[in-house]
């Protein structure tokens, strides 16, 4: 499989450029008058890599794991260092954009206590605010971008008809294995470390929404390949510590989510640059460029 960075700008960014006007959006003298500061962005570079897939897997209607498929990242794209700041993600609450953050937290530390809902519309803003086109990352480029650090569901051995138990058991095992305690206070960026690839904090206490809409997906009896699939856009894929799926709408990753493994101790994000400028991301969205 192959992914296009162009064609993931999000669908709620779009829909405010619409709203807001493109033209009103990218007004240049607006835009100089209240410049807002941007995270520093590490650039990765294009490449392949093997990639587990997420969502809900059936073969003869019971669970499997998730098939592996190689997954190609076409061209350069930028991702934040850092988490979107409690201060950062404070701007766009000032300006009317976003709704306050669950979290009390301030400063440097991850703005954290916000859903889908939450990111998309800071996404939007900072989009507007900065003429360029901002977006939540893919399950995909998160998971390139993670590198060593990325760890996907948590998950047993294929389901046995006749003894369910046997894979709740195995999933068990295999979280414990892990180690993982609650960590729920959020710490100042960088706490974490830097992965391999220069992004900092990433599997740290904070899972990250992307864009991936969870999936329901039957697979062939031989396990060939996948017959049909669902998407639910209702929920989306969270990374962390291991990979999640939370409904859009929820704040506290303990509150409630449906996969198997411990909730996040708190949910946030950081986005992702697209090359192009704002109007053209969307033209070409809507293939008008």
């Amino acid at each position: 499989m192959s992914f296009d960075p162009v064609f993931a700008f999000g669908t709620t960014a779009a829909a405010a450029l619409i709203g807001l006007g493109v033209t009103h959006a990218l007004d240049k003298s607006s835009l100089e008058s209240q410049p807002v500061a941007v995270s520093e962005l590490v650039v990765l570079g294009a490449g392949s890599f093997d990639h587990p897939q997420p969502g809900e897997f059936l073969k003869q209607n019971h669970p499997v794991a998730a098939p592996i498929m190689q997954e190609t990242i076409d061209a350069p794209f930028e991702i934040m260092k850092y988490h979107v700041s409690a201060s950062e993600y404070g701007r766009c609450v000032t300006d009317g954009a976003c709704k306050p953050a669950d979290s009390l937290s301030v400063g440097s530390v991850p703005a954290t206590g916000v859903s889908f809902i939450d990111a998309e519309a800071y996404a939007a803003w900072l989009s507007a605010r900065t003429g360029q086109a901002w977006r939540l990352p893919t399950d995909v480029e998160w998971a390139y971008a993670a590198g060593e650090r990325f760890r996907s569901d948590i998950e047993g051995n294929e389901s046995d008809p006749k003894n369910p138990a046997r894979r709740w058991l195995a999933q068990y095992r295999t979280e414990a294995s892990l180690g993982r305690k609650s960590d729920p206070e959020p710490r100042t960026q960088g706490a974490f470390g830097i992965n391999s690839k220069g992004l900092a904090d990433l599997a740290g206490n904070v899972w990250e929404w992307t864009s991936t809409c969870y999936v329901h997906a039957t697979m062939a009896s031989d396990g060939a390949g996948i017959t049909s699939s669902i998407d639910n856009c209702g929920v989306h894929v969270v990374e962390g510590f291991h990979r999640t799926y939370m409904s859009n709408f929820i704040r506290d990753g303990k509150s409630g989510g449906c996969a198997v493994g411990t909730p996040p101790d708190n949910l946030g994000f950081r986005l992702v640059r697209n090359r192009l400028s704002l109007v053209q991301a969307a033209l070409r969205r809507f293939g008008l460029f």
